[in-house]
């Protein structure tokens, strides 16, 4: 009976399905390759609905909020903690690649790479400033941003049409009716795009293993492992204390959004779990207004995931190019990649442009060396899509703990 839910829930059929496609890929790598459609039609179904949910969202917990003072501070508590948060994550991934050395004694030569294959990232990663990226953040126009899919876009319009409707009072009142009911028709539609992540996820990891083999698993296995490594201590000494702290247990939550995660790590995106994500903790006792402001901008500011994968993927290039890097060049580092691992939000390939634009930066570790990383981002890319969907999470219910809008007896419920 138990084996029987296993196989109808839809971890249990993401996970079988995720098996299937590393088997595909490995064994028939051409047809591997071609299941690449299935995947991103996943994406694309999900891409479609997060924007009308964000924008739902945030209105409705926004407009039906008490005094927009208390909003203004939740927001600044959120910057401050996923900044902090970030900063752990950057930090734990410099010290375990310091210390593993995953790239010690490659000696590569930035002159033989190819840098053809990576050039489009190094473009899009030189672009990017930090006047570029706060200016990025307020549409050419509402239509546009809902097009492109911006969360960051989606999510400042939302908070300024949301804080405009909480304004009007109760002449606002049936627009914020209008939009919870249109939220809970958008909520149905995920349920209804949920039933094909297992085809999703089959497709991805097909393709995954059909284009770029199992053997380069092994190539540069000591840096996949430390990587993953560094991700699971993350999350179970960071978000584990944090979790702690807040009066939750880390497992249980974990539990409770297994499926997510599931879809996460066959996807390699956690794009593709951020509507089921807010909607599992609405339901977990988490405030709308919380959950909408939240999770969207977490995507964006609180990628702790990605963050691991860039101090670790940058420091690896320096290692294998025998580039040397002494305390005060680290130091500059991180400093360095607390800006610009905020410089891609909502751009493909988000973190090798990031990683393009980082190694730029320095001015020291060679560009090309993006190339090095360039076989082993999509098996790297789950775990960072599994650590940033719970760092999210985690960054919910701790900020609704804080600002006293979460229900405790709904989330013992949903946890137990």
């Amino acid at each position: 009976m138990r084996l029987r839910g296993f196989f109808t829930s839809i971890y249990g059929q993401v996970l079988v399905a995720t098996i299937i496609g590393v088997a595909v890929g490995h064994w028939f790598p051409d047809t591997g390759a071609a299941m690449k459609p299935l995947g991103d039609a996943f994406i694309k179904l999900v891409r479609m609905i997060v924007g009308p949910i964000i924008f739902c969202t945030v209105v409705a917990g926004i407009a039906g909020a008490g005094g927009l003072k208390g909003l203004g501070r939740t927001g600044l508590v959120t910057l401050i903690f996923f900044e902090i948060v970030t900063t752990a994550a950057l930090m734990i991934g410099l010290t375990v690649v310091n210390v593993v050395k995953p790239g010690a004694g490659m000696n590569v030569d930035p002159a033989g790479l190819d840098t053809a294959a990576v050039n489009q990232y190094v473009r899009a990663g030189r672009a990017q400033s930090v006047t570029d990226t706060l200016l990025s953040i307020i549409p050419s126009s509402p239509v546009d941003a809902f097009a492109r899919t911006d969360i960051l876009q989606v999510l400042f319009f939302s908070v300024l049409f949301g804080i405009a409707l909480n304004a009007l009072g109760e002449k606002g009142r049936p627009v914020t009716d209008a939009i919870d009911r249109v939220a809970q028709v958008l909520f149905r539609i995920v349920g209804m795009i949920m039933h094909v992540a297992p085809l999703g996820a089959f497709g991805a990891m097909a393709f995954t293993i059909g284009s770029f083999g199992v053997r380069t698993l092994a190539q540069l296995g000591a840096l996949i492992a430390s990587f993953w490594l560094t991700c699971i201590l993350f999350v179970v000494i960071v978000l584990g204390i944090v979790a702690r702290l807040t009066g939750f247990s880390l497992w249980r939550f974990v539990r409770y959004i297994r499926e997510e995660l599931f879809i996460a790590f066959g996807t390699s995106s956690s794009e593709t779990v951020l509507p089921r994500l807010m909607a599992r903790l609405e339901e977990a006792g988490v405030d709308r207004g919380i959950v909408g402001l939240v999770v969207p901008s977490g995507y964006s500011f609180n990628l702790t995931g990605t963050a691991v994968y860039l101090s670790m993927a940058t420091v690896f290039i320096a290692q294998a190019t025998n580039t040397p890097l002494d305390l005060r060049h680290q130091i500059t580092l991180l400093v360095i990649l607390l800006l610009t691992s905020k410089g891609a939000a909502g751009v493909a390939g988000a973190a090798l442009v990031v990683l393009a634009g980082t190694l730029a930066a320095t001015h020291q570790i060679p560009v090309a060396g993006v190339a090095l990383v360039l076989g082993i981002h999509r098996f790297m890319g789950e775990g960072m899509a599994v650590t940033n969907t719970i760092g999210n999470g985690v960054a919910a219910l701790v900020i609704a703990r804080w600002s006293g809008k979460l229900d405790a007896a709904r989330l013992r419920k949903a946890l137990g």
